[in-house]
């Protein structure tokens, strides 16, 4: 079969991820290195020897040599562009989130349904080694019925600049680019449970920007556990680092990145720490790299991505009725 020919709309950080990740899969290549500063768009070009460049992605829509689009760009532009690539026959990998709510994720599943494009949403933790490992774990019943968890995605004395901190383009702040790490990754391990009702205090405390900066988010989950989830911009301490997740079992406790499990052995309790492969920085190369090749295989085989619209509609949910409580000082339901 022909290469997967391949667009990277953003020349930003996590773009160098993407493009590292797919030059190392045969089967795919990147021809066209997209973004609306032509001289990062040239720069970004020459480190990844691709051969072409273009400033308005809008211009590739109706191209025939192009099969998809990585889309890495504000998140204002995450619907609307991914919604013009799928209505004319490209498939697409949005980075989280999603969209900038869920109405607009709402748009995009009707497109789905009538385009039949691939659309893959960029919740990486789902693919990393110790995340899979204590989703198989919680599967097996070794730590009994999960009562609650923890979960973090916060930025100890650091946080991003430009459009990150401009609500217009976000759409939110720390809880919009942290928090939802550690809803999905939560969510993930827990079976991809619904949401049933979502409470939250989210502020500005910390900057000078029209966005949160502060979160405590809990959300009560139909099978009956209830996640607390943290989020955060220069926080002065942080528990655990991004998409860190505690369980608390009725059997026994288990904590991803670290990983760790406290449970009981002939009635005799104790602790086990796995070993683990070791990673070069935290948001390891290996689960951009795997997420990526999740991608080009459900383009040549014509399947539904895992993570896809669904699992990132729900995080659009969850996120949404967080910010919705916050201002309402109430419990919102989802179910």
């Amino acid at each position: 079969m022909r290469k997967i020919k391949i667009a990277i709309i953003g020349t930003g950080f996590i773009a160098n991820y993407h493009a590292k990740a797919l030059q190392s899969i045969p089967d795919a290549e990147i021809i066209l290195s997209v973004d609306t500063n032509p001289e990062a768009a040239e720069k970004f070009a020459k480190e990844y020897n691709i051969k072409e460049t273009a400033v308005d992605a809008m211009s590739l829509i109706d191209r025939d040599d192009l099969d998809a689009v990585i889309i890495g760009i504000p998140n204002k532009f995450h619907a609307p562009y991914a919604a013009e690539f799928l209505k004319n026959g490209k498939d697409v990998f949005l980075e989280k989130p999603m969209a900038m709510n869920a109405s607009e994720g709402r748009d995009l599943q009707h497109i789905i349904e009538t385009t039949q494009q691939i659309l893959m949403v960029g919740h990486m933790w789902r693919f990393d080694t110790e995340v899979n490992f204590m989703k198989s774990v919680v599967g097996s019943g070794k730590l009994g019925k999960i009562i609650k968890t923890k979960g973090y995605g916060i930025h100890e004395n650091w946080g991003p600049e430009g459009w990150f901190t401009k609500k217009e383009l976000a759409g939110g702040g720390a809880f919009a680019d942290m928090g939802v790490h550690a809803i999905d990754t939560v969510r993930y391990i827990l079976g991809d449970p619904r949401p049933v009702r979502v409470w939250a205090r989210i502020g500005t405390h910390y900057g000078d920007y029209d966005v949160d900066d502060s979160g405590i988010i809990t959300i009560e989950w139909e099978n009956g556990t209830t996640s607390i989830i943290e989020s955060g911009w220069w926080q002065p301490h942080m528990d655990m680092p991004e998409a860190g997740t505690q369980l608390f079992g009725t059997e026994g406790y288990g904590t991803v990145l670290p990983t760790l499990l406290k449970y009981k052995v002939e009635g005799f309790p104790g602790t086990f720490q796995p070993e683990m492969p070791e990673k070069s920085e935290h948001c390891d190369q290996i689960i951009y790299t795997r997420q990526m090749e999740h991608f080009v295989d459900c383009i040549k085989n014509r399947k539904k991505p895992y993570p896809g619209l669904s699992e990132g509609q729900t995080v659009l949910n969850i996120v949404d009725a967080a910010y919705l409580s916050s201002r309402k000082n109430e419990v919102i339901k989802l179910i």
